[in-house]
Order: C-alpha cells, then sequence, then structure tokens
C-alpha cells in the first residue's frame, strides 16, 4: 500500500464523514409531528432557508467530491 492510496483513503473517510455530517445538519423538507397538531413556525421556516440551501449546497460539492475521489482511488489501485 503506497502513500498515495493512504493519502486517498483518509480523504475518501474524511470526505464521507462531512457527508453524513452535512446530511444530519439539514432540516426536515416536512413538517412532521408539527403539521398533525397545526402548529407553524412561519419565522422560523423563513430564517433558516438560506442557511439550509447552504448546506444543501455545501452537501452537493461534498457529494461530488467523494464520487471524484472514489473514481481516483480506483485508478490508483488499478494502475498501481
Amino acid at each position: 500500500m503506497g502513500i498515495l492510496e493512504i493519502i486517498a483513503g483518509v480523504l475518501l473517510i474524511a470526505c464521507g464523514v462531512i457527508i453524513i455530517m452535512l446530511v444530519m445538519a439539514q432540516e426536515a423538507k416536512t413538517s412532521g409531528m408539527s403539521a398533525m397538531t397545526g402548529g407553524s413556525d412561519v419565522y422560523g421556516d423563513m430564517q433558516s432557508r438560506t442557511a439550509d440551501a447552504k448546506i444543501a449546497k455545501v452537501t452537493k460539492v461534498a457529494g461530488i467530491a467523494f464520487f471524484v475521489l472514489v473514481i481516483a482511488v480506483s485508478a490508483i489501485v488499478a494502475f498501481a
């Protein structure tokens, strides 16, 4: 196992952990129990949209980076 494979593996693990944390930080798209009881938080919903949009964008970028890293690691292993 070469140093390049180790570095790529560590980057894959780090990227995977970041994606998991970002997905957990996102707000749910549905109202859940709040909608069943008739509760609504309009102000809180409006305030969190921009933060949630930023988190969603970063999640997409991290997903693309993860995909590229997987392809790169596969190429490194195949040609090494």
